[in-house]
């Protein structure tokens, strides 16, 4: 069936904007959404809810795995597994664990295939600008990892073993040239007295995805993924409470690639380690029944090391390592009447880092920020709920950032609700873009210098008379100002029936102070040297749907699509003006129209999923799931600058998933599946997607008796 044909089909069962993977109960509770635990239909913003069974039902392993089946979220594979959301890049997107951020981004992205979903008691999703209450990243929205809270004595164990063969189509179990994956997990609640454990414990041996020089063959390469999570839970009288969160990840795999970069190919092999530490003690206290207090601490840790050896020149090789931490203190106070709510808190965070590219490893980089943040919720009865709030942020290293937000959710009658949300976001200029000093020898030796040394450097090497040519973009090297982006988020939910939710987003993003990455000035050799400039305004805009539909008692269909359209500003108001020219296949060149433009790069305009699932009451269950994404455009590839109809594609594909699953006794499970059953495969823009993949799973579960209950 040719892919147009099928997302016609997607998009006339949909018609609606994918909220989450299950029909959702009002009594489900959500907290990413406003600080507080809030019931979902008390919810002013879109917020998609994704729970552990069907995490698990899903068969996924890693974050990235759940998240690229999510409406509206798209994955990128630029400096490991990114993913956007409402059309804005990976550094615009805030990720959490039990409200706390993660760290260790490469080049802005934070690569969720690191992430295990193990241990996670459900994941929520908020779109649009969320900077009101969690800061700097948050521009695009936030994923928060809800992580299991120490239960009644429970002890259960998976081991999982998948393979595939990308060339082959069919991997073979245990064959050297197949590639394998297996994992194991294991969790453990207890209680001493009073105090309840829950050990989490996660190992994943997989066979990641290289490339032999000036090929297109895949090689299978080592990947040791371990993470183990430890929650601390102690009830202190019966107005506190006392949780301590821990949780360390090492991630170990070896290399294999070749770089073409300014008419040089370089081979390269080595190996990379990362290590993060996270640990969280929360301390709750109830004054009375209207005023509670949250005290949170935060300690979290990561480091990065790669080690290459080049194949033309044995004798030499490359290090890179990369050291971040983070240290939070942070009040909240949340004080409750009839009517309303007011959330109040204040934090002092240190960041520090150090790198390889920060001109010496010893060299340490600081950024103290100090915050504020309010926000009072007004109920109006049985019909409406308003929220207003609003962020400071302050920096040590550029001036302070205020980011309000308001929103409404208004009930015209039990079947039918509206929400609107209006509401900025900022993103600090992060330690790379103002220090970094780096020479990528892997990859043809090009310069990358932050904003702090960029002008600095580039004079040095130009009294040198290393410089060939001084860029047009050098002179508007200055400071970095933060970027800030209006979000305007209005949806319409309909529930004629229990069975049936509809629901409709219309969504947009204004980008002020985008920054980007231009080159500045060219070595006498021909190689490239970049900074960073506030250069960009942007747009993101579009509309999603989705449809959720229980059949009976035992089918259920979800379905969903978006329609995203990007565009520089400044692009767009040169073709508004007949400014902009572009090249025709045949080398004539004529003038651009609205139509010839594609806007930002890397961006599906249309993706669109279809998921249905059987389960009866002995837990036997099918899982379906449908992906498709639209082409987009990689590379301007007839010169103009701008991105258009004439310029480089990765084509558009379709993903189908299939997960099933039974009981085998009491306390055993058995559950199988194939992930990418159509075998789709981009070697060149998606090279970590591993093609048809078989896995199968053993689960065993052992409960007290009073857990049962």
């Amino acid at each position: 069936m040719r892919t147009s044909a099928v997302l016609l089909l997607l998009i006339a069962a949909t018609q609606v904007m994918a909220q989450a993977d299950t029909l959702l109960s009002l009594e489900e509770v959500v907290v990413t959404a406003t600080r507080q635990e809030r019931r979902l239909g008390n919810i002013t913003i879109p917020v998609n809810l994704i729970q552990r069974r069907i995490i698990q039902q899903a068969g996924s392993l890693r974050l990235k795995d759940i998240l690229q089946e999510q409406p509206g979220i798209q994955l990128t594979s630029n400096f490991g597994t990114g993913i956007q959301m409402q059309g804005l890049n990976p550094e615009h997107t805030l990720i959490l664990l039990d409200g706390q951020p993660l760290i260790g981004r490469t080049s802005g992205v934070l690569d969720v295939s690191r992430i295990a979903v193990a241990g996670i008691k459900r994941i929520e999703i908020v779109k649009g600008p969320s900077s009101s209450l969690y800061g700097s990243e948050a521009m695009a929205g936030v994923i928060n990892l809800i992580t299991e809270n120490p239960s009644l004595p429970l002890l259960e164990a998976s081991l999982r073993y998948g393979v595939a063969d990308p060339d082959q189509g069919w991997g073979v179990p245990f064959k050297n040239n197949s590639f394998q994956q297996t994992e194991a997990t294991v969790d453990a609640s207890y209680s001493i007295r009073k105090l309840k454990v829950k050990h989490n414990n996660n190992l994943l041996f997989a066979d990641g995805v290289s490339f032999r020089p000036f090929s297109q063959v895949r090689v299978p390469r080592p990947i040791h993924r371990i993470t183990h999570q430890t929650s601390i839970q102690q009830n202190l009288g019966n107005k506190a409470g006392l949780k301590i969160l821990g949780r360390i990840n090492q991630d170990r795999f070896q290399q294999e690639f070749s770089v073409s970069n300014n008419g040089m190919i370089i081979d390269s092999y080595g190996r990379e380690l990362n290590n993060e530490l996270n640990i969280q003690p929360t301390l709750f206290f109830r004054l009375s029944e209207k005023i509670r207090l949250h005290t949170r601490g935060y300690l979290t840790s990561y480091s990065g090391d790669q080690l290459l050896r080049f194949v033309q020149k044995p004798d030499s090789s490359y290090r890179d390592r990369f050291e971040q931490r983070l240290f939070r203190i942070e009040e909240q106070i949340d004080f409750k009447k009839e009517n309303y709510t007011i959330t109040a808190g204040v934090g002092y965070q240190v960041e520090q880092a150090n790198s390889t590219r920060y001109d010496a490893l010893a060299n340490q980089k600081q950024n103290n920020v100090s915050y504020v943040f309010a926000q009072w919720e007004l109920k109006g009865g049985d019909k409406w709920i308003s929220i207003l709030g609003a962020r400071y942020d302050h920096h040590t290293l550029f001036s302070g950032a205020v980011t309000p937000k308001w929103s409404l959710r208004y009930k015209a009658k039990p079947s039918l609700s509206f929400t609107a949300s209006v509401g900025q976001g900022f993103k600090a200029p992060d330690f790379r873009q103002l220090y970094l000093n780096f020479t990528n020898t892997v990859a043809g030796g090009y310069s990358v210098f932050g904003t702090q040394d960029a002008i600095r450097v580039i004079n040095a090497l130009n009294r040198l008379g290393q410089i060939a040519e001084l860029k047009p973009d050098f002179t508007k090297l200055t400071t970095l100002s933060p970027e800030h982006a209006t979000g305007i988020n209005v949806s319409a939910q309909y529930t004629p029936t229990p069975a049936i939710t509809w629901q409709v987003s219309i969504f947009r993003n204004d980008i002020q102070s985008l920054i980007d990455v231009r080159q500045v000035a060219t070595r006498v050799d021909g190689s490239q040297l970049f900074s960073y400039l506030n250069v960009n305004r942007a747009f993101t805009q579009g509309v999603e749907t989705s449809f959720q539909w229980q059949l009976q008692k035992k089918w259920s269909i979800n379905a969903g699509y978006q329609l995203l359209l990007t565009g520089d500003k400044e692009e767009w108001e040169r073709i508004k003006q007949g400014k902009e020219y572009i090249r025709e296949s045949n080398g004539s060149s004529r003038v651009m129209n609205k139509k010839d433009y594609i806007g930002l790069p890397n961006r599906s305009k249309q993706q669109a999923q279809l998921k249905i699932k059987y389960e009866d009451k002995e837990s036997r269950y099918v899982y379906m799931r449908l992906l498709y994404r639209s082409r987009w455009t990689v590379a301007n590839s007839n010169g103009n600058g701008v991105h258009d109809v004439q310029d480089e594609y990765a084509k558009g594909f379709m993903q189908l998933h299939i997960t099933g699953g039974l009981p085998l006794s009491n306390t055993i499970a058995l559950q199988a599946g194939i992930d990418n059953v159509l075998n789709y495969q981009d070697v060149f823009y998606l090279p970590n997607v591993a093609g048809r993949t078989v896995f199968v799973t053993l689960r065993a579960t052992l409960e007290s008796k009073q857990s049962k209950k």
